[in-house]
C-alpha cells in the first residue's frame, strides 16, 4: 500500500483498520520529506519530535479502541506564519528567524484537539507577500511539477507539500489569492474560506481586513473535512463567526453557474482559457445553467486590494521595531536608529515596498485621494457580487491568467506579479468564500478552476467542486 497516494478518509480508515499504526505514517512522511524536501524546498523547518509523539498518542487511543477523529493521526503541514506552540515562527523573515511562538493559533488548537500530527513548517514569501514564494528571506520553493518553476505564493511551500506528497494536507492562508493561485499551480485543492469563518487567532497579519487561514488538500473531500474542524466562533478573534451554513445537497439540474465575460480577456493564456471554459461546458453538459453576470467594478480590483492591503502592513509591519521581538540591532546610536537599523535588515525587498506604498497611502493629505477611495470601491465591488448572487448559485472563473511561470521570470516585475491576484482579489475584497480545483493541465503545469460561493456557502461551493474532481 502506497501511504503518500491516500487522501485523509483513507489513511483515517487504514488506522482504524490497524493496516498500519500512526507512527508508521508519520515516519513515513519524515522519511519522504528528508529526501525529497532538499529539491522542492517546501518546508522551512521539520518538527520531527512532535509529529511522533502525536502519533504515538494516535495509536494509544487505538489501542484503547477509543473513537478517533477523522484527522487523528493523519500528517499536516502548516504555513510558517500561523503559530504552532514550541516550534519557530519566522514568516520566512530574518527579523523573524529565530522566533518561537509562545502559544498556539486557534485552528492548531482545533487540529491537536482533533488529534492531527504536525509534521513542521512551509516556506512562503515574507510575511504572505508575493504570488511565487521566491519573497522568502532563506530560499524559494519549487513547484513538483516542474523544478524549474514556482509553486505560486504566498502558501506556496504548503501547496508544494501536498502536491509532493509531503503530507496528506496543509494550512496556509489568503490575502488575495495566496491559497487558490498556488493550489492551482500546484494541482491540488485549495479553500479561501467566507471572512470570519476561520479565526485569525495566531495568524501572523498581513492585511487583517482581508486575511483568512484554509486548507490545501488532495481532494475536495479532504479540503471540506478540514474546513469542518478549524471553522467556528472564536472568542480570541472578534471577526469570527459562527457557522451559518446549511449541508444540503446540490442538484446539478438545478444549479445556474454565474460567468463573467470579461474573465475572458486579452492577457489570460489561451490554453488556460480553454481549460477553464471546457470545466464550465462539462457543467453544463450535466445540466447546469450556464448565466453570463456582469461585476463592474471588478475591473478595479488590483489597485483597490493594493491600496488595502498594504495601507493595513504598514500598519501591522510597525510593531516590528527591534524592541518587543524579533530581530534587534545592537549597533545604534539612539532609538531612532534601533528602528531604522532592525528594519532594515530584517526586511526584504518586497515588504520595504509595500510598507512604503502603505504608509504614502495613509499618510496626511492622500488618506482621502487614495486608501478612503479605494475603500469606498470595494464597497462597490461587494455590491456587485451581492446582486450577482440574487440570480446565480455560484460564480466560475479561472484562477490565475497564466499556468505557473518559471522561477525568476517575474522576480523583478512587481506590477507583472501583482497581476497574478486579478481573479483572486475580487473575492478577499468581498470576504466571500472561493475554492480552487483542478480543471485540466497544459503539459506537466495543472490549471485550476475558481469556484466562488456566496457568504457562508462553503458546503454548496464542495458540492458543486465533486462534481468535477469525483471526489
Amino acid at each position: 500500500m502506497d501511504i503518500f497516494k491516500l487522501d485523509i478518509k483513507e489513511t483515517h480508515k487504514g488506522l482504524k483498520e490497524k493496516q498500519f499504526s500512526a507512527v508508521e505514517v508519520a515516519k513515513s512522511y519524515l522519511e519522504r520529506i528528508k529526501k525529497e524536501n532538499k529539491n522542492i524546498s517546501a518546508y522551512f523547518s521539520v518538527s520531527e519530535k512532535l509529529a511522533l509523539s502525536q502519533a504515538e498518542h494516535t495509536d494509544e487511543r487505538i489501542k484503547n479502541k477509543e473513537e478517533i477523529s477523522v484527522l487523528d493521526g493523519v500528517p499536516v503541514a502548516i504555513k510558517d506564519n500561523i503559530l504552532v506552540e514550541g516550534e519557530r515562527n519566522t514568516c520566512s523573515s530574518k527579523i523573524l528567524e529565530e522566533y518561537v511562538a509562545p502559544y498556539d493559533a486557534t485552528v492548531i488548537n482545533k487540529l491537536k484537539a482533533e488529534g492531527a500530527v504536525i509534521l513542521g513548517k512551509t516556506n512562503l514569501d515574507e510575511f504572505a507577500m508575493g504570488a511565487s514564494t521566491e519573497n522568502s528571506a532563506f530560499f524559494p520553493t519549487k513547484n513538483p511539477n516542474d523544478l524549474k518553476r514556482v509553486p505560486g505564493g504566498s502558501s506556496g511551500g504548503s501547496a508544494a507539500a501536498v502536491a509532493d506528497d509531503m503530507c496528506c494536507y496543509a494550512l496556509g492562508s489568503d490575502t488575495g489569492g495566496s491559497i487558490r493561485q498556488p493550489a492551482s499551480f500546484c494541482g491540488v485543492v485549495g479553500l479561501k474560506p467566507t471572512y470570519g469563518a476561520v479565526s485569525r487567532y495566531g495568524l501572523v497579519a498581513f492585511a487583517s481586513s482581508l486575511d483568512q487561514i484554509g486548507p490545501l488538500a488532495k481532494t475536495v473531500g479532504d479540503a471540506e473535512a478540514v474546513f469542518n474542524i478549524i471553522s467556528g466562533k472564536d472568542e480570541k478573534d472578534l471577526t469570527s463567526v459562527g457557522r451559518r451554513d446549511l449541508d444540503s445537497k446540490v442538484d446539478i439540474s438545478e444549479l445556474t453557474i454565474g460567468v463573467r465575460k470579461e474573465y475572458f480577456v486579452k492577457g489570460i493564456d489561451k490554453d488556460v482559457e480553454k481549460i477553464v471554459k471546457e470545466a464550465i461546458k462539462k457543467y453544463e453538459d450535466m445540466g447546469a445553467k450556464i448565466v453570463e453576470i456582469s461585476l463592474p467594478n471588478t475591473k478595479y480590483a488590483i489597485p483597490v486590494y493594493y491600496l488595502i492591503c498594504t495601507s493595513e502592513a504598514s500598519s501591522n509591519l510597525a510593531r516590528y521595531d527591534g524592541v518587543k521581538y524579533g530581530l534587534h540591532e545592537n549597533k545604534a546610536k539612539d532609538l531612532m536608529d534601533v528602528y531604522l537599523k532592525t528594519r532594515e535588515k530584517g526586511f526584504g525587498n518586497e515588504v520595504k515596498r509595500r510598507i512604503m506604498l502603505g504608509t504614502y497611502a495613509l499618510s496626511a493629505g492622500y488618506y482621502d485621494a487614495f486608501y478612503l477611495k479605494a475603500s469606498k470601491i470595494r464597497t462597490l465591488i461587494k455590491n456587485d457580487f451581492k446582486k450577482a448572487f440574487e440570480t446565480v448559485d455560484v460564480i466560475f472563473s479561472p484562477v490565475a491568467p497564466t499556468p505557473a511561470f518559471k522561477l525568476g521570470e517575474k522576480k523583478d516585475d512587481p506590477l507583472s506579479m501583482y497581476l497574478e491576484d486579478i481573479y483572486t482579489a475580487p473575492v478577499n475584497l468581498a470576504g466571500l468564500p472561493g475554492l480552487s480545483v483542478s480543471a485540466g493541465k497544459i503539459g506537466d503545469l495543472p490549471v485550476g478552476l475558481q469556484i466562488i460561493g456566496n457568504y457562508f456557502e462553503e458546503s454548496k461551493m464542495f458540492d458543486v467542486a465533486k462534481y468535477l474532481s469525483g471526489k
